[in-house]
């Protein structure tokens, strides 16, 4: 029989190492299961979830040309039609929306937490840049400011 990609096949762990488990599959075939594809759960430990010698189901997921076959046992279970995650509930101490979304409001992490309204018309090239390095600069000064009498050793401003 051809091992397919897809197919799911019955096997028996052969072999277990730190990255993974051998599957032996029919006619003498054996593929590896990748230690994150054992489980949907993390898997610190390949022993905590098989042994050697049991029977497991398990998915084709690749055939390569040198004959390596990868397995997963994640894949192979039938899981129900997951639902689609119901929407979350409004918060009942904020107002519905959030004032980031609007233009103009809210924090905006791109602008160092200040809220930014564009000017009205278009800006040049020359303006926005001289705004950034106008704002660039403030950050800066303020900054050594902070940092200056903070430092210990020669040099440092004593308060």
């Amino acid at each position: 029989m051809a091992i397919e990609v897809g197919t799911k096949l019955e096997g028996k762990v052969t072999g277990i190492t730190h990255f993974g488990a051998f599957v032996d599959l029919s006619g003498g075939v054996t593929g590896l299961v990748h230690i994150s594809e054992i489980a949907d759960n993390y898997v610190k430990d390949v022993n905590d979830h098989l042994k050697i010698g049991d029977a497991v189901t398990v998915k084709v997921i690749n055939v390569d040309k040198d004959g390596k076959i990868g397995l997963s046992i994640k894949q192979a279970v039938d899981k129900p039609a997951e639902a689609a995650r119901p929407p979350r509930a409004p918060r009942p101490d904020r107002p519905s929306g959030r004032e980031g979304d609007r233009p103009g409001g809210g924090f905006n992490r791109e602008r160092g937490g200040r809220s930014f309204k564009p000017p009205a018309g278009k800006t040049s090239f020359e303006d926005k840049m001289s705004r950034f390095l106008k704002d660039s600069e403030e950050r800066i000064s303020s900054l050594k400011k902070n940092t200056e009498g903070k430092r210990g050793g020669r040099g440092a401003k004593r308060m």
